[in-house]
């Protein structure tokens, strides 16, 4: 099936409303279960060296605080770049996410590097603007060189059951993207229930979102495993139902290596190695590189750096 074979979901509120609500409801006990087990899951010392650098190619490298600087975001750039200056076989990130007016400084300090610029957008992390703002908030973020924009939806329309607005305006961030991929913050934390996870999940992925993200970082609880096993089920769900593969990306409270790890096993085991590749899974975080690149350093070392051995971000 493809996305022709939906063409009429979202003709009017009405009728988005009763295909969104028609989804099969989640299992509270069962997914949060399920998220607890894969969590025990061990990694052999053989295969922990492959998954601390597949984290690391995956991670959206961010900065998003209103304190930030063009010389803090140029720093974060050269440690994108170069994660371990000591160790040249360290990958690089996926990208560096930033606000919209960092998008140039960024772009400069990362060209030729095949890092991507994500940029937040749409009145981020709120989402409280007009439309006519938050679609000129993102064309400013194209035209400054964002590859990638991570938007936010409007929870309260979405939490009032106002399901087509928050659709058409998803709709209209994506024409505004251009070539920009789209990701679409969710905010789980502020959605209450599995189910409204999963419905908002797919009201992003049939409104045209390239990713479906959990968390903008500044509401807790934030990406959950269970919130993320509901997330990778529903990209599962859109793709054999449509065709189309969605990317996803936990974002918020991701600090150490276990944790990080535990999030590819539950990439594995929901929706198959063909998501493992930074196309398809992203790590939104700040601090999480510093622990991979310890761990990284005793895997190779046989010890723990010094407290020196990485940069504060």
């Amino acid at each position: 099936m493809t996305t022709a074979a939906l063409p009429d979901v979202a003709r009017d509120d009405a009728t988005l409303r009763a295909f969104l609500h028609g989804l099969p409801g989640v299992d509270k006990v069962g997914a949060e279960a399920r998220a607890a087990t894969l969590a025990t899951r061990s990694i052999k010392t053989t295969s922990k060296r492959w998954a601390i650098d597949m984290a690391i190619s995956m991670i959206d490298l961010t900065t998003l605080e209103g304190a930030d600087t063009a010389g803090k975001v140029r720093n974060l750039c050269a440690k994108a770049r170069r994660p371990d200056p000591a160790d040249a076989s360290t990958p690089q990130v996926a990208a560096v996410c930033v606000y919209g007016d960092m998008v140039q400084t960024a772009v400069a300090a990362l060209t030729g590097t095949g890092i991507q610029v994500a940029a937040v957008a749409t009145a981020f992390p709120s989402g409280r603007a007009s439309l006519a703002v938050k679609l000129a908030d993102t064309k400013d973020a194209v035209a400054a060189g964002a590859d990638e924009i991570d938007m936010v939806i409007d929870r309260g329309a979405f939490l009032s059951g106002r399901y087509l607005q928050v659709y058409d305006e998803i709709v209209a961030v994506k024409q505004a993207c251009g070539p920009a991929h789209l990701k679409v913050i969710l905010e789980t934390g502020e959605l209450a229930t599995y189910d409204n996870v999963r419905r908002a999940a797919w009201l992003a992925m049939l409104a045209g979102g390239d990713f479906i993200k959990t968390s903008t970082g500044k509401i807790n609880p934030a990406a959950t495993a269970p919130v993320l096993l509901v997330m990778l089920e529903a990209v599962r769900d859109f793709r054999s139902t449509t065709g189309r593969v969605i990317g996803v990306k936990p974002a918020g409270g991701i600090r150490t290596s276990k944790d990080a790890i535990k999030q590819l096993v539950l990439v594995n085991e929901t929706v198959g190695d063909e998501w493992l590749t930074p196309r398809l899974f992203r790590i939104g975080a700040s601090t999480l590189l510093n622990d991979l690149l310890q761990q990284r350093q005793k895997l190779t070392t046989g010890h723990y750096s010094g407290p020196d051995y990485v940069t504060l971000d």
